[in-house]
């Protein structure tokens, strides 16, 4: 069986830059085209890059329907084991459930630089994650998507139209696990919100702001839904990005 093609812009990103690393995720049904203004400002900036293309994403939702939070946190972690490999600093970014990994990272990799934690799913919901498995349980194995919450009129993400059930079941278990790590995770946090988003409750960042166990900063997106990375904040998102990564590896 062929595996399926790669929806353009889609592509993962890999650059050798300097000491300073970037490890960029994007989130839940979407794919790297949501994350890649950032990922190429970062390598302008002469940082290594890596930004994965996790399993399931950026091809079909049935490839997707296969896939789970095991899949996507290993390859944030095999990307995190490259770019320590080769940097003095690794700074962890990511949007939605890939703020989700970039917390989980944190966790898991204690000596971090940085976290950057745009519209993070970070909030457990054991009512939502019932209802899931409910549905799941009935034999439904799709529900309507959640992609392109973006205020912009111009801009569309390039995200799934529906969501495979059981992945979001996996990742909102995932959520609920992480709860009890976040206060060991004392990296800096730079917290992105959008007052305005209809995916993530903005909770989620006043959540984990009151919860992490390091330094806190955080910007609100004011003019920008979820998917804030290619709304109309982007170029902010891209200028508190640079500093925060400028102070944290200097």
């Amino acid at each position: 069986m062929t595996a399926p093609d790669v929806l353009p812009e889609a592509e993962p990103l890999s650059v050798d830059g300097g000491p300073v690393g970037c490890l960029v995720i994007h989130g839940f049904t979407g794919n790297p085209s949501s994350m890649r203004l950032i990922a190429e400002a970062m390598a302008d900036d002469g940082h290594s890059v890596e930004m994965p293309r996790l399993p399931g994403h950026g091809t079909t939702v049935e490839d997707m329907n296969t896939t789970s939070w095991a899949d996507w946190s290993a390859e944030v972690e095999a990307a995190y084991q490259r770019l320590a490999g080769r940097c003095e600093h690794v700074v962890a970014m990511g949007l939605s459930m890939g703020g989700t990994l970039t917390a989980w990272i944190g966790a898991e990799h204690p000596d971090i630089a940085g976290l950057v934690l745009i519209n993070a799913a970070a909030e457990p919901s054991e009512e939502m994650r019932a209802g899931l498995q409910a549905m799941l349980d009935a034999g439904e194995t799709y529900m309507d998507g959640i992609g392109s919450d973006v205020a912009d009129p111009d801009v569309t993400e390039s995200a799934y139209a529906k969501v495979p059930l059981a992945p979001l079941v996996s990742m909102l278990g995932a959520v609920a696990d992480l709860q009890d790590r976040l206060p060991g995770i004392t990296a800096p946090a730079l917290i992105m919100t959008s007052p305005q988003d209809h995916v993530v409750a903005p909770t989620a960042s006043d959540h984990l702001a009151e919860t992490l166990g390091g330094p806190v900063e955080r910007v609100s997106l004011e003019r920008s839904y979820h998917v804030a990375t290619i709304d109309h904040d982007r170029d902010l998102i891209i200028e508190r990005i640079r500093d925060f990564v400028g102070r944290v590896t200097g």
